[in-house]
């Protein structure tokens, strides 16, 4: 508060001040007596030192004692008290505190003002704070600022501007960079561009328009407003950009998704000179780079956050963890969390999901069965959704439902992952009553959800009836005719698959492209189905067609089956065609024999990719980790992490 934040400045007797700095009530009548009647300032510091550490009752009992011995009190011990008067929730002494002020004659102190304003706004409202600015005719920086901090408080940013207008049409107020910045904020609540141009106006004419503070709040405002580049605009002119400055507009693009500008932003102000990172920018920027494509950029941040031990925080420690786990180091993540001292709920609940995308479900339930027996563990809903995720990976049903159960609320995301844990499982006659008695029928995430257990267990029938179900729901997505189209291929009939084709160019809808890329040398290349863009490309497809060779010699029979694949494309090129297996080899030629190979797809792995992969990672005695929409596969010896549910 204004009022307890004041520096006593006065001068007096400063000796003896810190032994009288924690008095306690049982020996604080005899260190009352040790100190000067005329020493105030002792009193005050007193005062101040409890308030300091959130102790709002003493400080009343050490003011009346001042006025039990007859010291009296001076303008800065009032607001002080005021403030703590406020905070005990005892509005009656305040009230006297506010007879105290008259009688002492510091009513019209400008500091003891904006105390009692903010007194009586917290408890009779911002009227009542306006009336006494308005008897006290003292209306100045200080005080006009509470009464907007009030008007905030209680969501009236368009008062605030009223007010600031008066204040600034009145000529006699300096208007400093408090208040400018607290106008600026009413015009980020209100998303007023318009507005806020007016002030920031105002700012420039008073020489304000580069303060920190108000260039800070102008960032926020715009950003607020949707504007990212007046933003950029006022970040760039700044001639002093503090971390607030740096943090404000990185985070923006980072919860935009515009995670390669948040990058570049923050190599920018690395190469700058006197910000610092701190704990709050640093866990901010780490989502930028949770991909795999990105996770070069996050290694390079983690080494930066070590050197200037930030990633000893807990945000910053948990940021890491994410970020490691989506961009495919789950074994990074996992040394993170067990070297860390204090877990939380979101530590916890990282590393279960984190498993659980990498395919460990088992590992994830194994960490939640640790976590309950720490002791210190809160269940949330987010915490069992993770929980649930696990249980979809590793099928285990009944473990499931009874977290389902312990859930307070039931929300439709919750409720489409115990669909597809039934669909995973193959109890679709389980997964379909699931449906009916949550009303789910006409929804098409819990229909999606359903179709992936078709999809692991290849149920063309169900899968059928879903794929008609989801054309009526989503009459305008080309991805569901598409998977009419192939289920009715895979099935020889081939003129009922091009009726639904015709069907998807009469309407002009566009099917989803698949494509797959991977980072090499700190360059990403992006592949497309049946790609021949690539400078390599000849030599891409010498290899593939080499390991296909070697494959057919181990007697490897692909699956061709696309039944229940909603990319068309994929399923008329033939398999070196497809855009992950190229962007496989393009890794196995363009990286060190041992290297692990990191490759990320746009849409689902098709199953003949799939089984492809497993075989080449034996082949070629290498992990390949490969993402798409839904998780990681890890693929190593012959092997998938997801146990081919994909």
């Amino acid at each position: 508060m204004l009022g307890g934040g004041i520096n006593d400045d006065r001068d007096g007797p400063r000796n003896n001040v810190r032994q009288f700095a924690s008095p306690n009530r049982s020996n604080a009548l005899q260190v009352f007596d040790e100190i000067p009647e005329s020493d105030t300032f002792a009193w005050n510091s007193l005062i101040q030192t409890h308030i300091a550490n959130g102790d709002w009752d003493l400080p009343i009992f050490i003011y009346n004692q001042m006025l039990l011995r007859g010291v009296r009190p001076d303008k800065r011990t009032l607001p002080r008290i005021l403030n703590a008067s406020q905070f005990s929730g005892n509005f009656f002494y305040g009230r006297q505190l506010h007879g105290h002020a008259l009688k002492l004659g510091f009513a019209l102190d400008s500091y003891v003002i904006t105390a009692l304003m903010d007194l009586y706004g917290h408890y009779d409202g911002v009227e009542a704070a306006q009336r006494l600015l308005d008897q006290s005719h003292c209306l100045n920086s200080v005080s006009w600022t509470m009464l907007a901090r009030l008007y905030m408080a209680r969501n009236r940013p368009n008062s605030v501007l009223e007010t600031f207008k008066q204040m600034v049409e009145l000529g006699t107020v300096d208007v400093d960079a408090v208040a400018l910045a607290t106008a600026i904020n009413a015009c980020g609540q209100l998303k007023s561009i318009r507005e806020g141009r007016r002030v920031r106006d105002v700012a420039r004419k008073l020489g304000l328009e580069l303060d920190v503070l108000v260039c800070n709040s102008l960032l926020k405002m715009y950003m607020d407003c949707g504007s990212i580049s007046d933003a950029r605009g006022v970040l760039d002119q700044m001639p002093s950009k503090d971390v607030i400055s740096w943090t404000s507009v990185i985070h923006w693009y980072v919860r935009n998704g515009e995670f390669n500008e948040a990058l570049k932003l923050f190599r920018v102000m690395m190469n700058s000179q006197g910000v610092k990172p701190d704990q709050v920018l640093v866990s901010g920027v780490l989502p930028a780079c949770a991909r795999v494509a990105a996770g070069k950029q996050g290694k390079e941040i983690h080494a930066h956050s070590i050197r200037t031990d930030v990633d000893s925080y807990q945000a910053v420690q948990n940021a890491l963890m994410d970020m490691y786990i989506k961009s495919g180091c789950l074994d990074l993540a996992s040394r993170i969390f067990n070297r860390m001292n204090n877990k939380d709920n979101i530590s916890w609940t990282v590393m279960i999901l984190g498993h659980s995308l990498h395919g460990q479900g088992k590992l994830g339930l194994e960490l939640f069965q640790k976590m309950k027996s720490s002791g210190n563990a809160e269940f949330d809903d987010t915490l069992y959704e993770a929980v649930l995720h696990s249980c979809v990976t590793a099928r285990q049903v009944e473990e499931g439902k009874s977290y389902f159960k312990y859930m307070k609320e039931h929300t439709v995301e919750h409720c489409c992952l115990m669909v597809s844990l039934l669909g995973h499982a193959g109890r679709f006659d389980d997964a379909k009553a699931f449906i009916l008695e949550h009303h789910l029928e006409r929804n098409v995430r819990a229909q999606r959800a359903l179709l992936d257990g078709c999809r692991t267990h290849q149920n063309r029938i169900l899968g059928k009836k879903i794929g008609e179900a989801l054309t009526e729901l989503e009459p305008l997505n080309a991805d569901n005719y598409i998977l009419l189209s192939n289920l009715y291929a895979s099935y020889g009939k081939l003129n009922v698959a091009n009726e639904f084709k015709e069907v998807i160019r009469d309407m002009g809808l566009r099917p989803k492209k698949a494509y797959s890329w991977i980072e090499i040398r700190n360059k990403v290349h992006v592949f497309g189905v049946g790609d021949v863009s690539h400078p390599r490309s000849v030599r891409i497809y010498h290899e593939l067609q080499a390991l296909m060779r070697k494959m057919k010699e181990e007697c490897y029979v692909a699956d061709v089956d696309f039944s229940l694949h909603d990319v068309d494309e994929e399923r008329e090129c033939i398999l070196v065609g497809h855009s992950e297996l190229l962007a496989l080899s393009f890794g196995l030629i363009s990286t060190q024999p041992a290297a692990t190979i990191r490759v990320t797809k746009n849409l689902r792995m098709c199953r003949s990719c799939h089984s492809s992969a497993k075989f080449i990672s034996k082949l070629v005695r290498r992990e390949i980790i490969l993402k798409d929409p839904r998780r990681f596969h890890h693929f190593k010896n012959g092997f998938c992490s997801c146990e081919d549910l994909q």
